[in-house]
């Protein structure tokens, strides 16, 4: 995966590297087995848990920080 989007599912960030659940977890967003999260785009669930836009841009630019950083 070249990068993620605030339109990336969130199943498929998980897909891509699990590296990135513990980015999830210290957001605030714990429920990432739940069925929703299988469809769900990152800003959607970002929003049902409270964030702001700006919360959602530092979210999306730290996972792809992280996904930059891991060796392919």
């Amino acid at each position: 995966m070249a990068q993620i989007s605030k339109e990336t599912i969130i199943s498929d960030i998980i897909a891509e590297n699990r590296g990135v659940i513990p980015i999830f977890m210290r957001s605030g967003m714990h429920c990432l087995g739940c069925p929703s999260a299988q469809g769900e785009s990152l800003e959607d669930a970002a929003y049902v848990h409270g964030m702001s836009d700006d919360q959602v841009d530092a979210l999306v630019e730290e996972i792809n920080t992280y996904l930059e950083s891991v060796p392919v």
